[in-house]
């Protein structure tokens, strides 16, 4: 399959206009060959994906994470990314994670995509039940404990949103969803907040990527986990 068809299947539905400014997304690396039929999805590239695509005789990478330096020994492999567009775009990151716990049990009444990354949840869910769906992704996950016992309207962020809690706050959620809560956010948050990890909130999105790419070419997700680990005793 032709790379750049690729590409513009992914642009069409995530336009790299619509990508932040201070953001990498885009071709990393763009090598002369044109044709690819094996493509390895990845959440982050590193030392250990390259290797695995290798392996597996991929010919690209497309990854949602970008990468701010390029080493030189990632050269010889087409490398693509989509990140802040594909956090914004309908149906793009947040959007994956909500359809993951939707179908893990979450009820869902009503989703209002706004024009920000957050998207809201009417939902109707006690929080013992909420925290036993947010389980499955993120067994790990954590929380502030605002009071809450049931919410009504909930708020989503995938990846790092935590400034986006006093929007959230202010549109009316109970309850906000993302990763990477940091100690004084999580403190001076006005509404429960619940952190299920970077990793675990944007993994799906590799399932949007390969849709995309339908059956053009072989797609083999890459073997990652979080780098956070929990320590059992």
């Amino acid at each position: 399959m032709d790379k750049y068809e690729i590409v513009r299947r992914i642009e069409n539905f995530a336009p790299p206009e619509t990508a932040e400014k201070w953001d990498c997304s885009g071709w990393l690396v763009e090598t002369e060959k044109r044709e690819v039929t094996r493509i390895m999805l990845a959440l982050t590239v590193t030392d250990d994906i390259l290797a695995q695509a290798k392996n597996e005789n991929c010919d690209m990478i497309i990854s949602h994470h970008p990468l701010f330096e390029v080493p030189l020994n990632y050269k010889n492999i087409d490398i693509y990314c989509a990140h802040t567009n594909m956090d914004l775009a309908r149906g793009g990151t947040t959007d994956t994670l909500i359809e993951k716990l939707k179908n893990l049990g979450l009820p869902i009444k009503n989703i209002i995509k706004d024009e920000t990354f957050v998207r809201y949840v009417e939902t109707d869910i006690s929080f013992e039940a909420l925290a036993a769906v947010l389980s499955e992704i993120s067994p790990n996950f954590r929380y502030a404990d605002k009071g809450a016992k049931v919410f009504k309207k909930l708020a989503f962020c995938a990846g790092s949103g935590s400034e986006f809690i006093s929007d959230a706050f202010e549109q009316g959620a109970d309850g906000y969803i993302t990763g990477d809560l940091k100690f004084h956010t999580a403190l001076d948050s006005p509404i429960t907040v619940f952190d299920v990890g970077h990793f675990e909130s944007e993994i799906q999105v590799l399932e949007v990527f390969k849709h995309l790419i339908s059956e053009d070419a072989v797609c083999i997700y890459a073997a990652e986990k979080s780098p956070l680990s929990v320590h059992t005793m």
